[in-house]
């Protein structure tokens, strides 16, 4: 095991990762939608690959 000091870390910013079907559930994607993402990116992306490739139907009405 190794100390590590608070002050010595790095003060960037981490990527969040999602799983595709989690992310899927909780933005109320449907299957379809839950299997063209997982064909792009595998079973995990980025926070922003997925929040810029999901397709949404619109939630407006006539």
């Amino acid at each position: 095991m190794e100390r590590v000091e608070a002050d010595k870390l790095s003060k960037g910013t981490s990527t969040n990762v999602w799983n595709v079907q989690e992310f899927c559930l909780r933005q109320n994607l449907c299957q379809k939608e839950e299997g063209r993402l997982t064909g792009l990116f595998g079973r995990f992306a980025t926070a922003s690959e997925l929040l810029h490739n999901a397709k949404r139907a619109p939630g407006w009405r006539y």
